[in-house]
């Protein structure tokens, strides 16, 4: 059988973490569907920056809207909802059939707004607006000044993948506000079934290490922490507050394994996905990945419930100097950093694009 459909009959869902008009345009989105088990589709600046820089596919649009748009991120929007709810289409006989569990496609607000709560959740509602596909989640970075936009966004019944996430803590602290959000829902009135995703970043954490940790700790960092979110995500599922809004009609927000790409080369290309391999969560993989897990890989047993050896193996990285707490906020720093510089470069791009189209007319 294929890895991807054995890990599928698993109970994990796999999405694809790309998108492009090279994959719509050519079915090749279509084809991992039917033959990958993929059931849905993530995306972040950095995607769409690095597909608009290498294609030309874009460039009648750009021309055709850059006169129309507002401003440079109104143009971009355009062009993303193009491509996503095409892909929200295509998924959307997976969201049907799990009745709206999976067959989700994601769209980020712009990164600069991830320290404003008021605009985060105007944008987020702007956005599900004119996207107008039910298995459309807004993402929303998971930061301190994000959290009050997640539980305003669910509370107005906005889809949310909450993103940028790197620790239990940081996960706990976004399941809190979508269950807020969910809370104050029931005591409106309002039906609480609003689905959402908490994606925590996995090879970002072996990457920070890389060269200061002993060698047989080698890219067992992001594992271990996942692990231990994964025991969280357990116990919270199991316990009475979630029970509660279960009771009344209310979803789980399902973990997701974001960055799975094997980034050090000396290490298997599928070392995330088989670790990390579990019912009920969701491991959004680069193309790379999903395609040499497509071909070589396999499936090993699932995720033990109780997080397994990871707080052996994470307190033998504490006892060799990283500071897990002050690291993830590091890391959530720094991938706000990055996706605010991708979002500048992006911005530029489709400005320098727009520019160029409209001489050529």
């Amino acid at each position: 059988m294929n890895p991807t459909k054995t890990l599928h009959d698993l109970g994990q869902s796999l999405w694809l973490d790309n998108i492009t008009r090279e994959l719509l345009n050519a079915g090749t989105l279509k084809r991992y569907i039917d033959e990958l088990s993929v059931t849905g589709l993530t995306s972040n600046p950095t995607i769409f920056d690095h597909a608009i820089k290498n294609s030309a596919m874009y460039d009648g649009d750009i021309a055709r809207n850059a006169p129309l748009a507002k401003s440079g991120e109104d143009l971009f929007f355009d062009l993303a909802l193009a491509d996503l709810t095409r892909a929200a289409d295509l998924f959307r006989p997976v969201f049907d059939k799990t009745d709206g569990v999976d067959g989700w496609v994601s769209l980020e607000v712009s990164p600069l707004l991830a320290h404003d709560t008021n605009r985060t959740l105007a944008a987020a509602q702007d956005l599900h607006r004119r996207g107008g596909k039910p298995n459309l989640f807004i993402k929303i970075p998971g930061t301190r000044e994000g959290l009050p936009a997640i539980e305003a966004a669910i509370f107005a019944g906005v889809p949310v993948n909450v993103t940028l996430l790197f620790s239990r803590e940081q996960y706990l602290a976004a399941a809190d506000a979508y269950l807020r959000g969910v809370e104050r829902r029931i005591a409106a009135g309002l039906n609480p079934a609003v689905a959402s995703v908490a994606s925590l970043f996995i090879s970002r954490w072996d990457v920070a290490v890389s060269g200061k940790v002993p060698a047989d700790l080698a890219n067992k960092l992001g594992i271990a922490i996942g692990q231990r979110t994964y025991r969280a995500y357990r116990d919270l599922l199991a316990s009475a507050r979630f029970q509660r809004v279960a009771n009344a009609g209310a979803r789980a927000q399902r973990l997701l394994w974001a960055s799975t790409g094997t980034k050090d080369p000396n290490a298997s290309d599928t070392l995330y996905v088989k670790a990390l391999a579990a019912p009920f969560t969701i491991n959004t993989m680069p193309e790379g990945t999903l395609k040499a897990y497509g071909e070589h890989g396999d499936v090993g047993e699932s995720l033990a419930s109780d997080g397994g050896d990871c707080e052996a193996v994470l307190t033998r990285f504490k006892s060799a100097g990283i500071d897990i707490d002050a690291l993830a906020q590091q890391l959530q720093d720094e991938g706000a950093a990055s996706f605010v510089k991708s979002w500048n470069d992006l911005m530029d791009r489709v400005a320098t694009k727009g520019q160029s189209m409209r001489k050529a007319s």
